[in-house]
C-alpha cells in the first residue's frame, strides 16, 4: 500500500527527532562523565612554583642621556725621528749609547777609526805648506822683476811671466787650503754627534763593524714630538679642526692624556672611508713610540638604560636579572649589558625597560642604590 506524502514527511520528522535526541543524550552523558554537574573546588595551581617579591632590596632601571664618545684606534709615533748614519767609510771603534738612552744635542754617539782621515789631513797641510812656500818665492820674483822693469833692465814679457807665476802660486795655495778644509771636515765625520736631543730607540751596529755612508747605525726620536696617529671615520673627521683638544687613552698605562690635533691628512682612505688624524701628546717618561692608544672623539649624545651591577647574575657568558612584575611576582630575564659607568652602575643594552624594578643580590644593602650614572 502506498503511503501518502503527509505520511512520508511524518516518518522523516520522527527519524530526525530521534537523531537529535540521541545526540543530545550523548552530549549530556559526556558532560556528566566530565563532572560538569558536580560542585567545583577553587584550584591554587597558579601559585605553585611562582616566586613573589617579599623583602629583597630592589633597584630601578633608569633611562639617562649622556654624551656619546667614539674611539679611533691608533699608534704612538714621533713626528721628529732621526736616522743616524755615517758620512764616511770607516771602521766603528766605539758606540757610546744603547737603546733607551736619553741623549742631548751635540753629544758624541759614535767614534770611527780616524787614522786614514788624519793622514789625509796631514798630507793636505804639507801640500799647503809647499804651496805657501812657492807663493812666497813667486812674490819675491815678481817684486824683483817689477823693480827691474822700472829701470828698463827687463822686458815687459819677463814682467808678465813673473806675474803669471805669482798668480799660479796663489791659486795653488788656495787649492791647498781648500784641501786642508776638506780633510778637516772628513776627519770631523769620524766623530758622530747627535743633531738634536732625543731618545735612542734602536742600535743597528756594533764596534768593529764597517760604517758605510748612508747605512743606519742608530735610530732616535724626540720624546716631545710623540703623537697618536689614528684613522678616523669620515663622518667624524670632517667635524674636527686643527687645534681641537681631545682625550687619548693608553691601555698599557690605564691613563688618559690631553691631546691636541696638529695634523689631518687631507685625503680619505678609499677602503676604510677614514682620514688619518694626528694628535700631539704632552711629554711623559711613560710614553714610548709604538704604544697602542685610543683617540676619544665626542659624537653627540644618546639615551640609554642603566641598572645596579649587583642585580646582574652571570652564568658563563649569560647575564640574568630577576624583574619584579606589577603583581609582585618575579620573572627571571636574560639581558645584555654594556659599559661600566660610575662604580656600581652598568649600561643595559637589551632585556629591560625604564622604570622596571630588579632584585639585588642578598649581600647588597636594602636601601636602593644611587641612580646617578656615569
Amino acid at each position: 500500500m502506498k503511503l501518502s506524502f503527509a505520511h512520508k514527511g511524518l516518518i522523516i520528522f520522527f527519524r530526525s527527532l530521534m537523531v537529535i535526541v540521541g545526540f543530545a543524550v550523548l552530549v549530556l552523558s559526556i558532560a556528566w562523565l566530565s563532572g560538569m554537574f558536580e560542585p567545583k573546588v577553587e584550584s591554587d595551581w597558579q601559585e605553585r612554583g611562582v616566586r613573589r617579591h617579599t623583602i629583597e632590596p630592589t633597584s630601578e632601571v633608569h633611562e639617562l642621556t649622556k654624551p656619546y664618545v667614539e674611539e679611533a684606534i691608533g699608534t704612538l709615533k714621533a713626528s721628529s725621528r732621526t736616522i743616524v748614519a755615517s758620512k764616511v767609510l770607516a771602521t766603528i771603534e766605539k758606540i757610546n749609547v744603547k737603546a733607551g738612552d736619553q741623549v742631548t744635542k751635540g753629544q758624541t754617539l759614535i767614534e770611527l777609526d780616524a787614522k786614514e782621515y788624519q793622514s789625509r789631513l796631514n798630507q793636505a797641510k804639507q801640500s799647503l805648506a809647499a804651496a805657501a812656500a812657492t807663493r812666497d818665492e813667486a812674490e819675491k820674483d815678481f817684486q824683483r822683476v817689477e823693480t827691474l822693469l822700472k829701470k828698463n833692465v827687463v822686458t815687459k814679457s819677463d814682467f808678465d811671466r813673473a806675474k803669471r807665476q805669482l798668480d799660479v802660486a796663489k791659486a795653488e795655495e788656495s787649492r791647498a787650503k781648500q784641501a786642508v778644509t776638506e780633510a778637516e771636515i772628513l776627519l770631523s765625520y769620524t766623530i758622530i754627534k747627535t743633531a738634536k736631543s732625543g731618545r735612542i730607540v734602536d742600535r743597528l751596529a756594533e764596534p768593529g763593524d764597517i760604517a758605510n755612508p748612508g747605512t743606519p747605525l742608530l735610530v732616535l726620536y724626540d720624546a716631545t714630538s710623540l703623537r697618536l696617529e689614528a684613522p678616523v671615520m669620515e663622518q667624524l673627521a670632517v667635524k674636527l679642526r686643527l687645534g681641537d683638544e681631545l682625550k687619548v687613552y693608553v691601555d698599557a698605562l690605564e691613563r688618559e692624556f690631553e691631546a691636541t690635533i696638529d695634523e689631518i691628512v687631507p685625503q680619505a682612505d678609499a677602503h676604510s672611508r677614514s682620514f688619518l688624524v694626528k694628535a700631539s701628546l704632552p711629554r711623559s717618561e711613560d710614553l714610548y713610540e709604538g704604544m697602542f692608544g685610543r683617540l676619544r672623539i665626542s659624537a653627540g649624545s644618546r639615551k640609554h638604560l642603566c641598572l645596579d651591577m649587583d642585580a646582574v647574575e652571570r652564568i658563563g657568558q649569560l647575564e640574568f636579572v630577576n624583574v619584579v612584575r606589577p603583581d609582585g611576582t618575579l620573572e627571571r630575564r636574560f639581558i645584555k649589558t654594556g659599559q661600566v659607568g660610575i662604580p656600581g652602575r652598568q649600561e643595559v643594552l637589551s632585556g629591560l625597560q625604564a622604570g622596571e624594578q630588579v632584585i639585588l643580590k642578598p649581600n647588597s644593602p636594602a636601601k636602593e642604590r644611587s641612580t646617578d650614572d656615569k
